[in-house]
């Protein structure tokens, strides 16, 4: 029985990483993609887990192959290609570590991955089945994607999303809403960003489009992530605002990834059960997702950034700390 299985991309991170002798950006090889880093946070915490996804025989995808194994993710469900190489992004950061991102995708391994390439007794056998959308791009990756998170759901297993908008990855942004959409009818816990909010309710209101979200999608755990203001979540008429903590940011690729695996790791404490959750425990939960995210931001890169769980309660600790000698 794996804690989370979860499918998608794995992919190259190129950070920026300082200037060469003759004034030129220098990119630091990361190992990232969304759903590998929700992974790396759990496996980090001592939680089983297994990755399903595709990519090239080159180099980069051997890497990233080589980097999942030694942070104790199970690759059994990797796929090398022979015929497309591993998709690529450069991530461009500006003076407060916010990023941006150009990918180099076209095709890429990951969106080849066929349905006679996923095991599916994987799925039956996990607790939590986590995908996202950058998997629903192109076919056969997206049918591929759908059809295992229908059967994760038909065998009652706890499915978490995220649509992790990435505008230059759709060549149509009413079919990225449409696949998105598709995502949300199917998922339990969801996390999306402001921007997200904006772009499939069209409101920014996170009370009002939190609830369209919810009550059209049957959703019953939703968080939008707020960047340094925290996160606010709402399970059915529950919904909070919780603070988020103050750290050195280098880097936020990967941070709505942290909070993510932050947020999975407190369900499956909780028994994988999010039906009765009170007000104390959805807010707990989300202060705990606001540290691993706030970690995450610290170093470069996604993966290799994911902090440790000791990490994790020392600054909930040495916050806590805080505001009681306040």
């Amino acid at each position: 029985m794996y804690d989370i299985t979860a499918l998608g991309e794995v992919l190259i991170d190129f950070t920026p990483s300082g200037f060469s002798e003759n004034g030129g950006t220098l990119f630091e090889q990361n190992p990232g993609g969304a759903p590998a880093n929700v992974l790396a946070v759990l496996s980090k915490f001592q939680k089983r887990t297994r990755f399903i996804g595709k990519v090239g025989n080159d180099r980069f995808g051997i890497f990233l192959r080589n980097t999942l194994e030694q942070i104790h993710v199970d690759t059994a469900g990797v796929v090398i290609s022979e015929h497309t190489n591993t998709t690529l992004a450069f991530v461009h950061l500006d003076h407060t570590g916010d990023r941006t991102f150009s990918f180099y995708r076209d095709p890429g391994a990951d969106t080849t991955l066929e349905i006679d390439e996923v095991n599916f007794d994987t799925i039956k056998n996990s607790r939590i089945f986590h995908f996202g959308s950058l998997s629903l791009t192109h076919n056969p990756s997206a049918e591929t994607t759908l059809a295992a998170a229908s059967f994760a759901k038909e065998n009652g297993v706890l499915i978490s999303f995220d649509p992790n908008l990435r505008e230059s990855l759709w060549g149509n942004l009413d079919y990225a809403k449409e696949m998105m959409f598709k995502g949300l009818q199917l998922s339990d816990v969801v996390k999306i960003s402001e921007e997200e909010l904006v772009f499939l309710t069209g409101v920014s209101d996170l009370e009002k489009g939190s609830k369209i979200i919810c009550d059209h999608y049957q959703v019953p755990l939703l968080f939008i992530t707020l960047g340094g203001n925290g996160c606010f979540f709402r399970h059915g008429e529950n919904t909070g605002i919780v603070p988020g903590y103050t750290v050195n940011v280098q880097d936020t690729t990967g941070a709505g990834d942290g909070f993510l695996g932050g947020v999975l790791y407190k369900v499956l404490e909780k028994n994988g059960k999010i039906d009765n959750l009170s007000k104390e425990e959805l807010t707990e939960i989300a202060s705990f997702a606001n540290a691993v995210g706030a970690l995450a931001t610290t170093k470069r890169g996604a993966i290799l950034s994911m902090p440790t769980l000791n990490e994790t309660l020392t600054l909930i600790t040495s916050k806590a700390t805080t505001k009681e000698n306040v």
